[in-house]
């Protein structure tokens, strides 16, 4: 059995993080993800697709993405039931992701290009990379080679 899937698209509003009586991190969010063609009228029209995430995945796509952030996500689909305050039992369809990609720097959301691709402010993200290198070749030597102490959890991936 195959269930896996991969989109690309939108959040709608900033993720939702919630924490479990045990400690864990949950994230919701939604993605509007654009159907590959138009409709009648000639407008693209889209998909709002909830997702969930857990854990560090979940506390990096609340700390560094925001509404209108674009991201990849890759996962499967899941169903589950409950039943509501009303006694009635609801549905969800939602997709669990096992990775969210940031496919944007954070805060940069360029204005759409004609082709219906979004493009980034490159001058910006050029001279803050040439700043950072800078900064960078400074400390390139810092520890002499040594191994530096560094935690799993420090890192973000």
């Amino acid at each position: 059995m195959l269930n896996r899937v991969v989109l690309a698209g939108r959040l709608t509003k900033d993720p939702e993080l919630r924490y479990t009586p045990n400690g864990v991190a949950v994230a919701n969010f939604t993605i509007a993800v654009n159907r590959p063609f138009s409709n009648q009228q000639g407008n693209r029209e889209a998909d709002f697709i909830n997702c969930v995430v857990w854990r560090r995945p979940a506390e990096n796509l609340a700390n560094y993405m925001k509404k209108g952030s674009m991201v990849g996500v890759d996962g499967r689909v899941q169903t589950r039931t409950f039943e509501g305050q009303d006694g009635k039992t609801v549905y969800v369809t939602e997709i669990v992701a096992d990775s969210v990609q940031f496919l944007e720097t954070k805060g940069s959301q360029g204005g759409q290009d004609s082709s219906g691709g979004y493009q980034q402010n490159r001058n910006q993200n050029q001279n803050q990379y040439a700043s950072n290198q800078s900064q960078d070749q400074e400390d390139q030597f810092k520890n002499n080679g040594e191994p530096i102490d560094i935690s799993d959890d420090d890192l973000p991936f």
